[in-house]
């Protein structure tokens, strides 16, 4: 190069430099915040860059009087709180150590599926085509655009007289390679304190977050001041609803609920839809998942993921206290696991949250002593009902002595025996991590613990065993697709209908049910993944009375301890129709009394060739061509075991 093209090249490049710093500092001016709306708490200037620019533009277009930049601290959780019971949204439960109630308005109880939507141009990229005529039942779509329309009369103007809470928030350990960071906007301190327990949230997540890109999570209640009359102080609007996600953009906007996984992004918007989108890109798995330590009385340790759907027991089996003598249980997660094979071919998996978000109608001591302890500080009820010497109570536990009872709706004439739930159905405890007395000591270990089994279940009242294992790892697949449960009161649905829920995650796909078990199918073409057996488990099954013919809760260890066994390669397991069936005396049932484990472990070909039937129907109704041909292969054969009998 001559010495002359040196210079010009020298010279284009200081004037590209000098170009990029101009545009680098309009960038940052257009970032102030628009004239009129200050910022109360933090420093607008020391946030990353990305995050100035979506704050701003969020800002422009909801127009909050205030900015609050959240640092996750104590202090500030503190102050929202006092502010909240200042509003009347919470109310302190004297009898316990930084706990409140939050009641909410009877129109904003649940996740609403019914407008929960997936936003990408092309609809078979977000949803299965269902069979013309039939309404899909694996997630709603809505075109970008569409979907942008909507937002533009419901955004605008929506924090008018509000504050705008900026949240950094980590998925999984802070500064992990396998964590993920979001950035939510909100104008509910519910929801920011909420945050500040289900997710690593504040100042050192912002400082990790840099330069780097973060899912962004927009959400408001719905209500600009000044407010509506209305009889409740909980503030949402029912009637705009919307919760969208755009998975290309990795982007979240909710609006008009102020409950659970509606507005605490973190959880099902991010954790599942979103996460699972990306997982699917990057070559992992996002699911609807808990994760539990077993160990035996020889000091063996094994992890074992678990996909229910929501109110069927995730919960109670993340922290069972074992009846096996010499057993023990350790908690990882109850509710979302995230999954990768590690170089060696090992799944491994974290749980990305940092609290509990638990149903509490029907925890209690005798069903679950641990989250019983671990609710009884620093946690935000939602719902439950409220004695008159600051308990708070729901159906399940014992009635309280010389003591009345408030009930969720703020009534104080409830009585036991009264038609009416003296708690939702579905209200909740948010209880931090850190309060259970249980959790495993890797629990967020960036590295993941080892999954040696995965089981799928749901509440099953006829036909269905109490264990059984698949064959293999497509046959596992077919059966975690074929999942089906009663309806329960987490969502919007109000009888006991039993639905089909494909791998506990019927409300939570981010992409194609269709291609997402295909992703699933892929695991076993790599030759260095060694696979976890799965099982199907049954706590539910019901008698020609209507009676539990297995005891549940802590005799579940009884399973469990079968299904251990079974990784081990122990020869327990007798070959069925429907997979590997325990052997006679394999399960462990000294103590129990007189169980009927004929009937427990019957399988009535009648009611499974109707399943499969009804399995099948629903295949070409809901899938349609987008079924893996492995799985319509499985559900063949299951045809034809059943019929060789």
């Amino acid at each position: 190069m001559s010495f002359t093209s040196a210079i010009s090249r020298f010279s284009s490049l200081a004037v590209s430099a000098s170009a990029l710093r101009y545009r680098i500092v309009l960038r940052r001016m257009a970032s102030h915040l628009p004239a009129g709306c200050s910022v109360i708490r933090g420093h607008f200037d020391s946030l990353p860059a990305k995050v100035q620019d979506y704050v701003a533009d969020k800002v422009e277009l909801c127009k909050p009087d205030n900015v609050y930049i959240c640092d996750g601290s104590k202090e500030e959780n503190e102050s929202l709180i006092n502010h909240l019971i200042e509003a009347g949204v919470l109310t302190k439960l004297t009898k316990y150590d930084n706990c409140f109630l939050a009641r909410t308005d009877p129109r904003d109880v649940a996740r609403v599926e019914s407008k929960t939507y997936i936003c990408t141009e092309d609809k078979r990229e977000s949803i299965p085509t269902a069979k013309e005529g039939a309404k899909g039942q694996l997630g709603n779509w809505m075109n970008i655009e569409a979907m942008n329309k909507e937002l533009s009369t419901r955004f605008p103007g929506c924090m008018i007289g509000r504050t705008m809470y900026v949240m950094a928030f980590s998925m999984g350990p802070v500064g992990s390679p396998v964590s993920k960071i979001g950035v939510q906007v909100t104008d509910s301190p519910y929801v920011v304190c909420s945050m500040r327990i289900m997710t690593r949230m504040g100042a050192e997540v912002m400082k990790v977050l840099g330069d780097n890109n973060f899912v962004k999570c927009l959400h408001s209640v719905g209500v600009p001041k000044p407010e509506p009359p209305s009889q409740h102080k909980w503030p949402c609007n029912p009637d705009k609803t919307i919760i969208s996600h755009f998975p290309h953009d990795r982007e979240i906007k909710s609006f008009g609920s102020g409950y659970g996984g509606n507005s605490l992004l973190g959880k099902k918007c991010f954790a599942l839809r979103i996460a699972s989108t990306i997982g699917h890109s990057e070559g992992w798995l996002a699911e609807h998942m808990l994760i539990v330590a077993l160990t035996n009385p020889k000091g063996e340790k094994k992890y074992i993921a678990a996909a229910f759907p929501s109110a069927c027991g995730k919960t109670n089996l993340a922290m069972m206290t074992p009846t096996l003598p010499g057993w023990k249980v350790e908690c990882v997660g109850d509710d979302i696991a995230w999954m990768w094979f590690d170089e060696e071919g090992q799944l491994r998996a974290i749980n990305p949250e940092n609290g509990f978000f638990g149903v509490a109608p029907g925890t209690s001591n005798k069903t679950n002593p641990i989250a019983m302890d671990t609710c009884q500080k620093g946690t935000l009820f939602t719902n439950v009902a409220q004695t008159s010497d600051g308990e708070f109570w729901w159906e399940g536990l014992p009635l309280p002595e010389n003591a009345s009872m408030t009930t969720w709706l703020g009534e104080t004439n409830w009585k036991p025996g009264d038609t009416k739930f003296a708690a939702h159905p579905n209200s909740r405890f948010c209880a931090p991590i850190s309060n259970c007395p249980i959790m495993d000591e890797d629990w967020e270990n960036p590295k993941g613990v080892p999954i040696s089994a995965i089981l799928f279940g749901g509440r099953r009242p006829q036909g269905v065993p109490l264990v059984y294992e698949a064959f293999n790892w497509q046959h596992g697949v077919f059966i975690a697709s074929s999942m089906s449960s009663e309806a329960t009161a987490a969502a919007e649905h109000k009888s006991k209908t039993v639905m089909r829920d494909p791998f506990a995650m019927r409300p939570f796909f981010g992409y194609n049910f269709g291609k997402y078990m295909e992703h699933w199918l892929s695991m076993a073409k790599k030759p260095n993944h060694k696979l976890p057996r799965i099982f199907h488990v049954n706590w539910f099954r019901l008698d020609e009375n209507g009676k539990f013919l297995w005891p549940g809760f802590g005799e579940n260890s009884r399973a469990l301890e079968w299904v251990v066994r079974r990784c081990d390669g122990e020869d327990i397991a007798d070959p069925s129709p429907i997979g590997f069936i325990p052997k006679n005396g394999t399960i462990n049932t000294e103590g129990l009394g007189n169980l009927d484990m004929e009937k427990l472990f019957s399988i009535p070909k009648d009611y499974w060739l109707e399943e499969c039937q009804s399995l099948r129907a629903y295949y070409d109704e809901q899938l349609g061509d987008d079924l893996p041909q492995a799985v319509q292969d499985e559900l063949n054969a299951l045809e034809q075991r059943l019929q060789a009998v």
